[in-house]
């Protein structure tokens, strides 16, 4: 077997776990958890989302159909998401259902020890109600954070896929960074790949909600990390792009 194939292989496997000493995890040295949220910047402008009572009635399709009917879309009609269906979305991959303390909740998706690694970024270029820009989801509060609107964002985001243009015409872009800070708190050196295994919790979390609205997705992994970084604003070491899915309604 090809030698470099086999160490890149070792990542999938959790030997790791009988090599970590957990008693020196942060978690265990009673250091405080990383905050589940990352602050928000003083005088920063927040955009609250609709309640999740009003949003989830965008949905209306049960979910055995969604799963039937789940595929990747990467043609979309040109129709902006509502509002409502955006609020919808973001709950369903990321929403907060119970805070426990400063370093723990309970969300819509399940995460190895309940760390919950990930940021959710937004390249909206197609959302009634929201200019063109770049946008952090809140959790705690759902409710939307602006950070910056690029010129010419629709070209900026295909760059940054490596040019893969269904991005330039999709509603929103769900952009997914990585703090492993998080995870590390508890796992340490075996927090990478359960990391990874969470990312894919969330993408399926998207699929299904955006079957339930009558919009398609498709997950990415192939990107520009510096690009992809540098166009979120995320520093690209403590903080950094782990996983995409642009969202668009689906041509009929």
């Amino acid at each position: 077997m090809n030698h470099e194939l086999n160490h890149y292989r070792e990542f999938l496997r959790d030997n790791i776990r009988q090599q970590v000493d957990f008693s020196q995890t942060d978690q265990n040295r009673r250091i405080p958890p990383p905050p589940i949220e990352k602050p928000i910047p003083k005088g920063a402008k927040t955009i609250p989302l609709p309640p999740l009572e009003k949003a989830t009635l965008a949905g209306d399709i049960d979910l055995w159909s969604a799963i039937a009917q789940r595929e990747s879309c990467r043609f979309y009609s040109g129709e902006p998401l509502t509002f409502d269906e955006l609020s919808l979305l973001l709950w369903a991959t990321q929403g907060v259902r119970l805070k426990l303390d400063e370093g723990h909740a309970l969300r819509t998706v399940p995460s190895a020890g309940c760390r919950h690694a990930f940021e959710t970024y937004l390249c909206v270029l197609n959302v009634d109600g929201l200019e063109k820009g770049i946008y952090r989801y809140l959790p705690l509060e759902h409710a939307l954070l602006f950070s910056h609107a690029p010129e010419q964002l629709e070209s900026l985001i295909v760059r940054a896929t490596l040019g893969q243009r269904f991005t330039g015409d999709a509603a929103v872009t769900f952009i997914w960074t990585a703090l492993p800070c998080r995870m590390e708190w508890r796992y340490g050196l075996a927090a990478h790949k359960v990391i990874a295994l969470d990312a894919g919790h969330v993408c399926q979390n998207l699929y299904l909600a955006c079957q339930a609205i009558g919009a398609g997705t498709c997950a990415i992994a192939a990107y520009d990390q510096p690009g992809m970084d540098q166009l979120i604003g995320v520093d690209g070491e403590d903080e950094f792009t782990i996983y995409l899915a642009p969202v668009g309604k689906r041509q009929n």
